[in-house]
């Protein structure tokens, strides 16, 4: 990318299993010219933006975009149910999901000074520690406690940037204590508060690993009955882990995206995937990812080498990856993702993988179709682009 010879992609060390390092990631080519925010926004009539969730999961639109073509497509869009998704997958193909469980991560409290506080835990460090986003009047000085309304306190131990770390002191587990005193966190487009019905429905029915503060929301059209379906049809299923964090809700705020730098978040590819995934490739079947997480999950377990080429290797830990047009996406044949943002990096990973003309072109069709758009919303099945430039 023009500009920049290191365009920020992740950790420029990263351990795998074996202890043998990982190095920084090649794959984003120099563009002729520097990308910016503003090339991807685009109009949204705010009554698309879906404020609930359907009653049946996989009750959802499905909007199929056919691959590119020798550079070239047609507008030939399919419009399906999600629940038949096994009616377009091969016996052989590998659904690979993330398995990520979202905690109750709202909290609320005082201030000594009387001040109220919100609390969104980001990221839990282990033991009673967490990173966090303070909603607060002024903000509080290390050393600082918070009357927390569910009983006990929350200690300001420092500042990292917007975030801040706390320990908490109550009287049993963090986790067990989330339980009961926090509450789930909705999307700030969601315009309203939290209800029972989200303690299940903002969960997908494979969440297994605690640690998320947002939902990976393509998994969420999944439930038991279309995944049964699909082992029928002869598709097996894999799991990665990342662990969505707040960072994901928050606006690039720089217009030249080379210079942006991305969130990070925790994720785990273990060998047992990365075992299926040759398996699957060596069968002639499809890797097709649960959402841009498991993409992103993915690309950072994958080495690259000088040649262009890549393999993946097992790989746990920090990614701040940054995948927009001109990086090429090895991982993956085919993507199941929800409607992103404007100007949003999940937008931007979309369009590097299937040519933002396209994805735009799909988007202009969700719009006049009257798609339902973000979390709760309806889905894409996209396939990459084969000789489009994807800017």
């Amino acid at each position: 990318m023009a500009g920049r010879d290191k365009p920020p992609q992740g950790p420029t060390h990263r351990t795998s299993y074996n202890s043998q390092p990982l190095p920084r990631p090649t794959g984003l080519s120099r563009r002729p010219h520097a990308l910016k925010k503003s090339d991807f926004h685009y109009d949204l009539p705010p009554e698309l933006i879906a404020q609930a969730p359907l009653p049946e999961r996989s009750a959802s639109r499905l909007l199929v975009v056919p691959p590119t073509v020798g550079g070239a497509f047609d507008r030939g869009f399919q419009d399906r149910v999600f629940h038949g998704l096994p009616d377009l997958l091969q016996p052989g193909d590998l659904l690979v999901f993330n398995d990520t469980r979202v905690i109750p991560a709202r909290l609320y409290g005082q201030k000594t000074t009387g001040g109220r506080v919100e609390i969104l835990i980001e990221r839990m460090l282990g033991g009673f520690e967490v990173r966090a986003q303070l909603g607060v009047s002024k903000s509080p000085k290390e050393g600082a406690r918070i009357a927390l309304d569910a009983g006990g306190e929350a200690e300001v131990l420092g500042r990292d940037g917007e975030f801040y770390r706390l320990r908490f002191h109550i009287d049993e587990s963090l986790e067990k204590y989330l339980l009961h005193a926090g509450r789930l966190p909705l999307p700030p487009y969601i315009q309203r508060d939290a209800g029972a019905e989200d303690d299940t429905r903002y969960q997908t029915v494979f969440a297994r690993e605690v640690g998320a503060v947002a939902a990976p929301t393509a998994g969420l059209h999944f439930d038991q009955a279309l995944l049964d379906a699909l082992k029928a049809r002869g598709v097996d299923f894999g799991h990665v882990t990342l662990h969505v964090g707040a960072g994901t809700f928050q606006p690039v705020r720089v217009d030249e995206l080379d210079q942006h730098v991305m969130h990070s978040e925790w994720l785990n590819v273990g060998a047992a995937l990365i075992e299926q995934i040759r398996r699957t490739r060596a069968a002639g079947g499809r890797v097709i990812a649960v959402g841009t997480t498991v993409v992103r999950a993915l690309e950072s377990a994958m080495r690259h080498d000088d040649a262009g080429g890549g393999e993946l290797q097992p790989y746990a830990g920090e990614t701040r990856l940054f995948i927009l047009p001109g990086y090429r996406i090895r991982s993956v044949d085919a993507l199941i993702t929800n409607f992103h943002l404007p100007e949003s990096t999940l937008l931007m990973l979309v369009s590097a993988f299937a040519g933002k003309a396209r994805v735009f072109a799909a988007y202009d069709h969700a719009i006049a179709e009257r798609y339902r758009f973000f979390s709760y919303g309806d889905a894409m099945l996209l396939f990459p682009a084969s000789g489009e430039a994807s800017a």
